[in-house]
């Protein structure tokens, strides 16, 4: 009889391959665990026993395909259980293909079509606002062909004009976007008056340090780099 002894982030890609079916968006996953990961584990004030609590931190999986990344980072901070996950996408499981707010625990949003993660977020940051919860974090996570939607265009041009620090959104970069953006996907944030952090996607301590790092009265983007989408 064998133990396992692994624990918490090294265990994700044991938990990750429970989950078969959805080969085609493997790539997808795979591009966001690391970001993920950091997030639930050293940035966002949010546990299996807190994420009801109106001043608690969110994060919005804007993109939402591919989710078994996801998945996998909540079962192993507890908000589902191990066992769910090699029946999921099944008629009697809660994890679909996308992540539905009514089914699983701690998801913000029910994704489904690209685009929707950061126009929700901004609206997010203004009910904080007006419940008086100006220190919880929005953090969403969109991909970068994801920016070709014209409502993250919107979005990007109104956060970055009010000014959130409270908003965070991390594009994962796997080079896969259609139309791209003159100067870089930082650059589209910087000329509506974001913060920008370029950092790679694999790094944890970099991924900690520019989420962490303050960026006083303006809303912040970091763009994590991972391997070209094959």
């Amino acid at each position: 009889m064998t133990t396992d002894t692994r624990t918490g982030y090294e265990d994700l890609p044991r938990l990750i391959a429970l989950m078969t079916g959805d080969e085609k968006h493997q790539a997808a996953a795979e591009s966001t665990v690391d970001v993920l990961w950091v997030l639930y584990d050293r940035v966002l004030d949010i546990t299996p026993e807190t994420f009801r609590d109106p001043g608690r931190d969110r994060f919005l999986l804007s993109k939402g395909h591919g989710p078994m990344a996801y998945y996998a980072v909540l079962a192993k901070k507890g908000f589902i259980q191990e066992d769910e996950l090699a029946g999921w996408t099944s008629a009697e499981s809660r994890l679909g293909h996308h992540p539905d707010r009514a089914r699983v625990p701690g998801a913000e949003i029910a994704s489904g079509s690209l685009g929707h993660g950061l126009p929700l977020s901004i609206g997010t940051v203004f009910g904080l606002r007006a419940k008086g919860f100006r220190d919880a974090k929005v953090v969403t996570l969109v991909g970068d062909a994801e920016l070709d939607e014209g409502s993250n265009s919107e979005a990007i041009a109104v956060a970055g004009r009010i000014g959130m620090p409270q908003l965070t959104v991390v594009v994962v970069d796997n080079s896969s976007a259609t139309h791209g953006w003159p100067g870089g996907i930082a650059r589209r944030f910087e000329v509506e008056g974001w913060v920008t952090r370029t950092v790679d996607g694999r790094d944890h301590e970099a991924l900690y340090e520019a989420f962490t790092t303050p960026h006083p009265d303006r809303p912040l983007a970091v763009v994590a780099t991972v391997e070209r989408k094959a």
